[in-house]
Order: structure tokens, then sequence, then C-alpha cells
């Protein structure tokens, strides 16, 4: 069994999906009323700008999506798709830095800008299909970086307040390919909770049930035939396949997939190289990881600090299994001088860096150094069982 916090992350997830919804793509995924009375998204300038800026928000091209995406705002000005959108360019700000808050205030203004804006258009006409539409979209939306914060209670407010707006949209638009990626991921993630997690049964009563097969068939359904939610859906069949049905070849097809579309997408391009590192093909993660350190190192776009730690934290493991220790204390001295320039303490690869530096000197006889390194990362906040491991060490020298 997993643990209880992690179960009620994805129960978070889960109920959001309830509704059809997912942070990046959901302004695309039911027809919606505007002002004139038509749909926003059968306007073939919205779907071709809308696609437009959703490929470019993938490859992290951020400047680029935000000028598509202002000019579907100035089509709709009173429309809540426009905070709406600049609120998803700030998401993928977030997303390859999880433990980096400066944005959340950011992307929670945009969320509430949205709610504000449909609110006005509700007072307007209570029948208005794109306003409880959207608002349920932002709601969801803060209610999953809610879960990403541990902040269970807020989020789990805000997903049952977005049920509420979005049901109705979301039934009566069955036919659109990319709603069967929110059915999907809900009757898959009902599915499995109570089995990965059982401290999440407890309230999974409340939910309808699930379905293992019939979801991850929709969830393919969706990675095949959506419009705006292809690239969505194939990073969750990689996390599916690779986390809970134990199939990395399956889970690396769509990752590689992700990598041919969207090959400037770092937390796309760290993904790959974690597969390779699970299934135990260290030498190819370890190229993998060397490609993403070598465009933090040139500057890339969304090739921040955590994820150029990752990469050397992930090279240096292998060549410390290889007994490579200078190559490895090269990489875990990259990770420090990373640290020295950062804004965001504890992180989780800088703990980890200095645990394989302790190990690393305790496998050269340098003991006391070893007991140093120790020392501080138990001083330090506990990442993937850090504090347990060093304490191993502490009584008895790794590799002893």
């Amino acid at each position: 069994m997993r643990p209880f916090f992690a179960g009620c992350g994805l129960l978070v997830l889960a109920t959001i999906l309830l509704l059809g919804l997912h942070p990046v793509p959901a302004s695309a995924q039911a027809p919606a009323v505007s002002e004139n009375g038509t749909s926003i998204l059968d306007d073939p300038f919205v779907r071709e700008q809308g696609k437009r800026g959703l490929d470019s928000l993938y490859n992290m091209a951020f400047d680029d999506a935000e000028i598509i995406f202002d000019r579907i705002a100035a089509r709709y000005p009173n429309h809540p798709v426009g905070p709406f959108l600049n609120g998803l360019n700030v998401w993928w700000r977030i997303l390859p830095d999880l433990e980096n808050t400066a944005h959340d205030d950011e992307f929670y203004r945009y969320m509430q800008a949205t709610v504000d804006r449909a609110d006005a258009l509700l007072e307007q006409n209570p029948d208005h299909f794109d306003a409880p539409f959207f608002k349920g979209i932002a709601l969801a939306l803060q209610a999953r970086l809610k879960s990403n914060r541990g902040e269970w209670v807020g989020a789990m407010r805000r997903g049952r307040r977005a049920i509420g707006y979005v049901r109705e949209a979301r039934d009566q638009a069955p036919h659109i390919e990319d709603f069967a990626f929110g059915r999907g991921m809900y009757d898959y993630y009902a599915a499995i909770i109570p089995e990965e997690y059982s401290a999440a049964r407890m309230v999974m009563w409340m939910l309808p049930e699930g379905d293992r097969e019939g979801g991850l068939q929709m969830i393919h359904r969706a990675a095949e035939e959506g419009w705006y939610i292809q690239s969505e859906a194939r990073y969750f069949l990689a996390q599916i396949y690779a986390l809970y049905e134990d199939d990395y070849r399956e889970a690396q097809k769509h990752m590689a997939w992700l990598r041919e579309a969207h090959p400037h997408n770092s937390y796309f391009h760290a993904y790959a190289a974690r597969l390779h590192s699970r299934r135990g093909h260290l030498r190819q993660a370890r190229d993998v990881y060397a490609e993403v350190a070598a465009r933090h190192e040139a500057g890339w776009t969304g090739y921040n600090t955590p994820i150029a730690q990752e990469a050397y934290f992930q090279m240096a493991r292998e060549r410390l299994i290889r007994r490579d220790y200078e190559a490895a204390l090269q990489h875990l001295a990259r990770i420090e001088e990373l640290n020295a320039n950062d804004t965001v303490e504890d992180r989780k690869y800088v703990a980890l860096g200095r645990l394989y530096q302790g190990m690393v000197y305790d496998a050269t006889d340098r003991r006391n150094q070893a007991v140093n390194r120790y020392r501080i990362v138990l001083s330090m906040d506990d990442h993937s069982n850090s504090h347990e491991r060093a304490e191993r060490y502490l009584d008895d020298p790794y590799g002893s």
C-alpha cells in the first residue's frame, strides 16, 4: 500500500477529473456559448489558435503562448477564457519546479479573475453556458494546486464546488473526444485508488465506482482522437503504465510520442530519463540526463535548477553504482553550486545529493567527511527516506 496523503492527492485529482477536467487543456473540452450566442470553441479561430498556443506552451515557449492566448482574449474581451489561458501559462511555469511557490499567487489571481468574469456573465444571463463551465475549471485548477501543496481540505472544497458548475456541460457534450479523457481518468483512478491507498477507502464510497480497463481504454481514445487533450492523455498514460500497470515499455512509448511532439519540454525530457532509470537502464538514463544537464547549462527555457539538480544527482548515482567515485563527486558538487544561487531551501536533490556525498566518502574511506554529510542531511527536510538512510549509515557505514 502507498502513503495516505498520496492517495488523497489522487482522490482530489479523480474527483476533479470526474468532471472531465485537467489543468492544461480544459479550455477546449466542451462547447461553450460566448457573448454572441455561438460556441467559443466552434470558432475556427479559437480552435486553430488554441491548438497553436497549447503547442507553444508544451514546448515552454511561454512568451509565444502568451501572444497567441492574448489574441483569443482580444476576440472575447469579457470572457473568462482570457485569464484562464493566462493561468495555464503560469501553471506550466509552476509544474517543473513544484517546490517553488513564487508563482502561486499569480496563478490564483488568474483563476479568481476567471471566476469573477464568469460570475459577471451569469448575472447578465443565468443560463449562460460558458460561465459555469469556466468557473468550474478555475475552481478545479485551484484544487489541483492546493493538492500539490498538501492543502487537502482546500483542495476538496474547491473540487466539490467545481462539480456543480461543469457537470451539465460534460453531459451536453458526450461526443467530444477530449471528454473521454476526463471520464477515463476518473474511472481508472476510482478503480485503483482503493487498491493502492487503503486509507482512501473511507471516502471512496461517496463517489461513483470506477472501471480500470474501461477507463484505460477511454484515455487511449483521447490520446489518439482528441484535439486539445492528446498530450495530457499521453502523459498520464506514461505515468499509469509506469506506476500502476508495471509496463515500462508501454510507458516509454507514450513518452517517446511526447518527446517528439514537444522536444523543448524539460518536464517530459526529465521524465523520459526517469523511466529509463526505473526500468534499470542506467546507461540510457545517464545519457538522457546528460542532455538535460547540457540544456540547463546552455540556458534553455524550462531547464531550471531543480531539473538540473535531478539530472546531476541521477548521473552521480549511476557513477556511484559503477564505482567511479570521483566522477560521482563532481556531479554532486554541481548540485551544491546550483544550490548556492537558489532561493528555495531544502530541495529534494540537495538533501539526496548530500546523502550520496556521504556514501561516496564512506566508499573511499573518508569516514569523518561521510559522518558530516549524514548529519547535515538529518538537519534538512526528509526526502525519499533520506533521514532513515542517513541514520543507518551513521550506525553502519555505507558499503560495510
